[in-house]
């Protein structure tokens, strides 16, 4: 079986005779600009441009590709007919879920706004405990907008904050999903870009929330109309936002989102960790072995599937 590769010293070490290595398994490693030539088995996509991920999907031979991803959208429209297509969500899950516990807790505590008050000198106490908007999560309602990997790692973290966690699936009816979104105090989304999700929140959806309800985004930016945003946040419809991910992206200098008091925004580095090349490459070693076994890897993406 040959397969390509990052050409990254993680992935490189796949190679090896030893513990680290795939017996069984050729290798050939690709890199911005350059895709080796020949037929391959199978592709692991990662860390490339679009021009580079073009070209190895027209690599002839693919029978799977293993996005080493959580989002497929870049990879559908391309995959070589024929061939298995896998994701990597169980890679980002954790990071994603402690990122966006991490925004919701700095949303309830002020830190944002306490930090805009550090860059202006400005000690920005509140004159009385009742006077300050100042939260904690215990006893909020929390509607996670996508309920899969990413959706039960942040339910634990959130139930032990003292939240309570509702979860809404492509299967949930409109009914029920509309009463969750009314009762929240919090909407985390967690959706895949799909043609069903693509502009989901919008002006109608922000008005069914309860007026003050705070919104994270680590799904991805085009969930969300960004006119449709900013009228809420301006209107006080929306609390705030808490957003890794924006429509368009990268945001652009002068964008109104930037001046936003009440939005806390990150540059799409949600599952970001120090150590993300390594557990990639560990995660594409398990899925390779498991080929090699004749199991079926996790991650396989439904073909069909909406989110």
């Amino acid at each position: 079986m040959r397969v390509l590769l990052p050409d990254l010293p993680e992935f490189r070490a796949l190679s090896q005779h030893d513990e680290h290595g795939v017996p069984g398994v050729t290798f050939d490693h690709y890199r911005r600009g350059h895709v080796p030539d020949g037929e391959a088995d199978g592709v692991v996509l990662w860390l490339t441009d679009a021009a580079t991920r073009t070209a190895l999907l027209a690599t002839p031979g693919v029978k799977w590709v293993l996005t080493l991803t959580a989002g497929i959208e870049h990879v559908q429209a391309h995959l070589p007919p024929g061939a298995a297509l896998f994701n990597a969500s169980r890679l980002h899950d954790r990071a994603v879920a402690v990122h966006a516990l991490s925004g919701m807790l700095a949303a309830s505590r002020g830190l944002h706004r306490f930090r805009d008050a550090q860059r202006r000198h400005h000690w920005d106490a509140p004159a009385l405990p009742g006077d300050s908007a100042l939260t904690t999560l215990d006893g909020a309602h929390v509607v996670l907008w996508g309920y899969g990997h990413i959706g039960r790692h942040l339910e634990e973290h959130l139930a032990s904050h003292g939240a309570h966690v509702h979860g809404i699936r492509s299967t949930t009816p409109t009914e029920e999903r509309d009463e969750m979104l009314a009762q929240a105090d919090w909407v985390v989304l967690l959706l895949p870009s799909t043609p069903d999700t693509r502009g989901i929140v919008n002006a109608a959806t922000l008005r069914g929330l309860k007026r003050g309800a705070w919104l994270v985004n680590v799904g991805r930016g085009n969930l969300a109309v960004t006119d449709d945003l900013l009228a809420a946040l301006d209107s006080g419809q929306l609390g705030g936002a808490v957003l890794d991910v924006t429509d368009p992206e990268p945001l652009p200098t002068e964008h109104p989102l930037w001046e936003q008091p009440n939005v806390i925004l990150t540059p799409h580095i949600a599952s970001t960790t120090t150590d993300l090349v390594t557990r990639g490459a560990h995660l594409t070693r398990d899925f390779l072995i498991d080929l090699q076994q004749g199991h079926e890897p996790d991650g396989r993406v439904t073909a069909g599937r909406t989110y």
